[in-house]
């Protein structure tokens, strides 16, 4: 580790110390996504990092958030798990024409950490690391204005922002119809540029070539050109659900 990265996380540990909590039993590959998310700032990472704490303390259960506490999003039937991308890491689909705007939005919000949570999981060889990251698809085909939800779309960014830092690794958008575009560009005001960067709308051709190409036609179901099978996440089993 660079001398410069080893000053940095000591700064951390005691910016979080100060702010009456503690880095003990965290890995550095963990503690490095909330710098990074924070532009290396120590003061600021130390910040989120305890702001995360206090959220997921009061969010989820020790043994995370179980099937049966979402059972009515699940029911719906609109995400998806497809193993490994290419590149290694986990790959979930949302299929929002299945998606209805949620009556509860405190069983949502525990969705969207089960979702990520358990994408996140998946993609773990036994023990997290800490630095694992996801790869989103949002399928938009054949959604009508019933299946508009841009406080759903915010809510699941703003978690991907404040409590996942540096977990997205890319979010494709495929499909998009001309009338989601007004609700996107309202979605896109909360999120951040590095979030944003990380989006690709597909549009053309040589974008879907690139999509295949970087997802991997082992993961990319059939449906989408390539080989693999539809899997609900709730049908996926895993030894452990990590944070």
């Amino acid at each position: 580790m660079e001398e410069s990265q080893e000053l940095v996380l000591t700064q951390l540990r005691k910016s979080v110390e100060k702010l009456s909590s503690s880095t003990e039993g965290y890995e550095v590959p963990t503690l490095m996504r909330f710098l990074v998310a924070r532009s290396m700032n120590p003061d600021k990472a130390a910040k989120m990092f305890v702001d995360w704490q206090k959220w997921r303390a009061s969010m989820v259960p020790p043994n995370g958030i179980a099937d049966s506490e979402v059972k009515d999003e699940l029911d719906f039937r609109k995400i998806y798990l497809q193993g490994l991308t290419k590149s290694g890491q986990p790959l979930v689909l949302c299929q929002v024409s299945k998606h209805f705007p949620a009556k509860d939005q405190v069983t949502f919000k525990k969705f969207v950490v089960y979702v990520l949570d358990k994408t996140i999981a998946s993609g773990t060889k036994g023990k997290e690391v800490g630095d694992e990251k996801l790869v989103a698809i949002i399928d938009l085909s054949n959604i009508t204005y019933k299946n508009l939800d841009a406080r759903g779309f915010i809510t699941g960014f703003q978690f991907l922002q404040s409590y996942y830092p540096e977990r997205l690794a890319k979010c494709y958008i495929l499909h998009m119809p001309g009338f989601f575009l007004t609700v996107w560009r309202f979605v896109c005001r909360f999120l951040e540029k590095a979030t944003q960067n990380k989006i690709v709308i597909v549009t053309d051709e040589e974008e879907e070539r690139n999509f295949k190409e970087e997802i991997g036609l082992d993961a990319l179901p059939e449906e989408y050109g390539g080989r693999a099978k539809l899997t609900l996440i709730q049908d996926v089993l895993l030894h452990q659900a990590t944070p």
